[in-house]
C-alpha cells in the first residue's frame, strides 16, 4: 500500500513537471522519496522480525 502511494506521488510529480509546475513537482518528488524509504525500512524490519521469530510448530 505504501509503495503504491510512493508511485502515485512520483507520477503526480512527473505530471506536474510536464505541465510546468516546478515547485509542486519538487514537493511530490520529496514526498515520493520519503514514502519509498519508509516502505524500504518497514519491509526490512518485517523481514528481520520474521527471520528472528522463525516458524513455530503447530499446536
Amino acid at each position: 500500500m505504501m509503495l503504491g502511494w510512493a508511485i502515485f506521488c512520483l507520477v503526480l510529480a512527473l505530471l506536474a513537471a510536464v505541465l510546468g509546475f516546478g515547485g509542486l513537482a519538487g514537493t511530490f518528488v520529496g514526498i515520493a522519496k520519503i514514502l519509498f524509504f519508509v516502505f524500504i525500512v518497514l519491509f526490512l524490519v518485517s523481514l528481520l522480525v520474521n527471520a528472528l521469530r522463525g516458524r513455530r510448530p503447530p499446536v
